[in-house]
């Protein structure tokens, strides 16, 4: 402690003493004191001005009233060094110095040994409930929660009361989730004798104002998403709300008349918080504003822009920022804007979404990717029903959604649900499809919005041709749309993995080693399959870390030819057994060197030869040599018809380029689920395939019914394509179905590589990295 004290004085680092405080978390470690200055971490804080710290030290319950040797306390410290803010926070809290208040203080410190502060207490709002109630005869009453959860356990404990009496009490929630129907009652005024009571997130401090609110009770929590950018994860934590959120509250109450706010925490805890919220810049990642500080200043480092900033973000963030942009090929590896950066930027959507409709556009796929891209920039169009039975029932008509286009998928029930709105909202029955499908009308409403926007956008940058009737040919092709889908989730990949031991359900692999599970609330949450077919692939949109552990939401089940056509990086090796066997027999001498090297290049000479493909350093598949090349061909073909339509928006691909465009298409038309999920199709009843779900259940996937099929009847489920395409000269690529199998086969391996085995980091194997930098 004396080091890190010293170093933080002296250097301003902070992050030592920091770590120690975080570590140990008792009040030793809290009021320690230099053993030679008798300096405490709050004087350090104090003295420098760090008001975060200085808040977290007060909020854990530090002594303010502690003296270093020259007899000054940490309020002197924050006087003498001109830190106002620090000062004004610890003045504030010695206000509410606990001899001012010894019974309050006494019976507070009883009540905090009984609860853990960091859970919402709901007996705790139960009995505040019941004395306002007791006390005043009118009034509705708002009760701030952090999220869902505890608004659900909140309502299921007053509902288990006296306060399910409905002629006396109006128990309603208030949350983004629930249906437009239920949203709208809280606003309307209860009856004459009946108390209202609004259970709401923090949707209510300052999008909604509901009149007839006289009382307030501040849990003082809320969920806030921020970005972990050393493990690069998204969190979604319960966390404290700052002064201007709780002041934002105390407005709710009495908006229209005169009213009350109670805080369910205590003065010391009001007077540690933050005074805002911390700013997006710090908290969210920063890909668009990277993209769009180079196409402002395409000379300087984007890192040493930013930290001119009010507020700049962390360098890791930045660092992360960039690998991204890099890796979609809108940076070259000394920050340069490319032509396709160029273009990427240019677009009012994240530069993933804006690559994701450049390949939906050259793959006759507009369509889904403009459902796709807005959906991703605005919200799950699905709404939560209150009732358990019905929430069952949701889950189901979104998967069934879903199977519209192949199953497995969260996104695609997004695309299938606005391609069925659309055509219910034609034939006069839009009510009808929104009920039986728990969606949300005036979000779809909203995303049609949205799309002509960036339809219009599109059109405006030339990448639109006039008539677009031809840029959706293959829009309800299940394998193109999911490599649209990959094209934008990339490189959010993931392989599924057996339950681990003692546990239910699957889990996410990721490519840096993470196991994460997927959310309740996904439709792929009780996917199941048979371990001897290898691990199914998996997009997500991004990973959360929340108060339960690490988890995907948003994911679907996707092919290989996608993943092996988009990925940054490819490198092709002898299989395992092959290069196990050769290494054990080579004894590393130097003509056994020669002879591994030898009987390695003949493998992968041989076209019909079975070698290993590894992706992005990590998914190892099997496949013969010349499936191989195939794949390393169309890449490069793939590569350069994006760079044509950036460079040449309004051309038409040459005949080879387009050609290609046409092959690919094909390919990925055949490339529906893995083997090992595959649905067969048969007397009318959706079953899974003999190698799929261990137990034979239908998770996932179920056969739609005839409501949904009369409404995409104008374009028959299995019907190919066939016209002709102004960017394909070999006309408009499509087969939902084929009843022949494709060529080559690309079959994931049982044996996956360490992540620094024999593979793509090892002199075995030839690497197929796209050299974006030179083809730019």
């Amino acid at each position: 402690m004396d080091e890190a004290i010293s170093i933080a004085l002296v250097s301003d680092e902070f992050d030592p003493l920091i770590e120690l405080i975080s570590i140990e978390q008792n009040p030793e470690i809290f009021n320690y004191q230099h053993s030679e200055t008798g300096v405490t971490p709050l004087m350090v804080f104090a003295r420098k001005g760090q008001l975060g710290d200085v808040c977290m030290l007060l909020s854990f319950g530090v002594d303010c009233s502690a003296r270093d040797h020259d007899g000054k306390s940490a309020l002197d410290w924050a006087q003498q060094e001109n830190q106002v803010e620090a000062y004004e926070v610890i003045k504030k809290h010695m206000d509410c110095s606990p001899a001012k208040l010894p019974e309050e203080n006494e019976l507070l410190k009883k009540y905090l040994a009984t609860i853990n502060p960091e859970h919402i207490d709901t007996v705790l709002i139960e009995r505040l409930l019941r004395k306002i109630c007791t006390d005043s005869n009118e009034g509705a009453i708002l009760v701030f929660l952090p999220g869902w959860e505890d608004i659900n356990q909140t309502r299921e404990r007053l509902l288990a009361s006296s306060f399910r009496d409905s002629s006396k009490f109006l128990v309603l929630s208030l949350h983004s989730m629930i249906p437009s129907s239920e949203q709208k009652k809280v606003f309307k005024r209860a009856p004459a004798g009946v108390r209202k009571i609004i259970l709401s997130t923090n949707i209510a401090e300052t999008a909604v104002t509901i009149d007839d609110v006289v009382f307030v009770i501040d849990s003082g929590r809320m969920k806030e998403k921020s970005y972990d950018p050393y493990n690069n994860v998204s969190t979604l934590h319960t966390s404290w709300v700052s002064r201007a959120n709780a002041r934002q509250r105390e407005g709710r109450a009495g908006r229209c008349q005169p009213g009350t706010c109670y805080h369910l925490y205590s003065r010391f805890r009001a007077a540690s918080l933050p005074e805002f919220q911390i700013p997006e810049i710090k908290r969210m990642p920063i890909e668009e504003l990277c993209l769009q500080v180079k196409l402002l200043d395409p000379n300087s480092k984007i890192a040493d822009f930013l930290k001119k900033t009010l507020d700049p973000p962390v360098t890791e963030t930045v660092k992360n920022a960039i690998t991204v942009l890099q890796d979609l090929g809108a940076l070259t590896q000394n920050e340069q804007l490319t032509d396709l950066g160029e273009k990427l930027g240019s677009l009012p959507v994240h530069p993933s979404t804006s690559k994701m409709l450049l390949f939906g556009i050259l793959m006759n796929c507009l369509d889904p990717a403009l459902t796709l891209a807005c959906a991703a920039d605005y919200r799950d169009p699905f709404f939560l029903p209150m009732a358990p039975d019905e929430r069952k029932r949701a889950a189901a008509a979104k998967v069934e959604l879903a199977s519209l286009y192949g199953g497995y998928s969260d996104q695609l029930a997004v695309v299938a649900a606005f391609d069925c709105w659309t055509c219910a909202k034609v034939n006069g029955q839009e009510a009808l499809f929104c009920s039986k499908y728990f969606v949300a009308s005036n979000t779809m409403n909203m995303l049609s919005s949205m799309r002509k926007q960036l339809h219009s956008e599109l059109t405006q940058r030339g990448f639109l041709p006039a008539d677009t009737s031809a840029c959706s040919l293959n829009a309800k092709v299940p394998g193109i749309i999911s490599a649209v889908l990959v094209a934008g989730a990339y490189p959010m990949v993931g392989r599924l993995l057996p339950p681990r031991k003692n546990a239910r359900r699957a889990v996410l692999e990721t490519a840096s080693g993470a196991k994460v599970r997927l959310h309740p609330h996904s439709s792929n949450f009780n996917l199941s399959f048979n371990k001897s077919s290898g691990n199914p692939l998996m997009v997500f949109d991004e990973i959360t870390r929340g108060d339960g552990g690490m988890y995907v939401k948003n994911c679907s089940v996707v092919g290989s030819y996608p993943l092996l056509l988009l990925a940054t990086e490819i490198a092709v090796a002898p299989p395992d057994d092959v290069s196990d066997e050769d290494d054990e027999g080579s004894s590393g001498d130097e003509a056994g060197k020669s002879t591994l090297g030898q009987q390695k290049e003949e493998i992968m000479s041989s076209p019909d030869n079975t070698v290993s493909v590894v992706v992005d350093r990590w998914l190892r598949f099997d496949a013969t040599a010349l499936d191989v090349a195939q794949i390393y061909c169309l890449r490069e073909r793939l590569a350069s018809a994006i760079l044509f339509k950036v460079k040449h928006p309004q051309d038409v691909l040459p005949p080879a380029l387009g050609a290609t465009m046409y092959a690919i298409a094909c390919i990925l038309s055949y490339d529906g689920l893995p083997g090992n999920l595959a649905t067969k199709h048969g007397s009318g009843q959706s079953s899974t395939d003999a190698s799929g779900s261990a137990e034979g259940r239908k998770v996932g996937f179920i056969l739609p019914g005839g409501f949904l099929m009369s409404l995409l009847s104008e374009v028959p489920p299995n019907a190919p394509h066939h016209q002709k395409s102004s960017n394909h000269p070999g006309g408009g690529s499509g087969h939902i179905r084929s009843s022949r199998a494709p060529a080559g086969r690309f079959n994931q391996s049982q044996q996956h590589p360490g992540r620094n085995s024999s593979g793509p980091g090892s002199s075995a194997s030839q690497s197929f990295k796209r050299q974006r930098d030179a083809a730019r």
